[in-house]
């Protein structure tokens, strides 16, 4: 278990990156190679060293977990993120990385069926007791 350290710092309310994980749903390594690949910016440290999360940098992570969750791609979440930040939001630009997104989950679940389809065949023809594996058999073929 990790610590819950909260501190506050200049009227904010800074949080260990243990409660950042917890508040955020996002796992503590999840959370170091965000940093390190440039999804969120690097936490702020304390003189110990250690990182200290407020509450924007906590909702930062929490947004990227949603997108995660929804398969969007770590360069997709930061596009989003930065579209997020803008003074000019564009709807435009979010909705088209959605519906480029959303293609491509349908190509997937397209894909995801054929290989049910090919995978449900080949067991079927596990089951008519050969002293020979069919599926073995048909792995092999040219």
């Amino acid at each position: 278990m990790h610590p819950v350290v909260t501190t506050v710092s200049r009227g904010n309310c800074m949080n260990s990156i243990g409660v950042a994980a917890e508040r955020s749903g996002v796992g503590i390594e999840a959370i170091r190679y965000y940093e390190r690949e440039g999804v969120v910016p690097a936490a702020d440290r304390q003189a110990n060293g250690r990182r200290v999360y407020d509450k924007a940098a906590i909702n930062r992570l929490r947004f990227v977990r949603r997108c995660r969750d929804l398969g969007f791609s770590i360069n997709q979440v930061k596009t989003l993120l930065s579209l997020s930040l803008s003074q000019k939001q564009n709807c435009e630009d979010v909705s088209r990385i959605g519906h480029n997104h959303l293609d491509e989950v349908r190509r997937k679940i397209t894909d995801l069926q054929m290989l049910e389809g090919a995978l449900i065949e080949l067991l079927t023809n596990c089951e008519c007791g050969d002293a020979r594996c069919p599926l073995l058999v048909r792995l092999f073929e040219d």
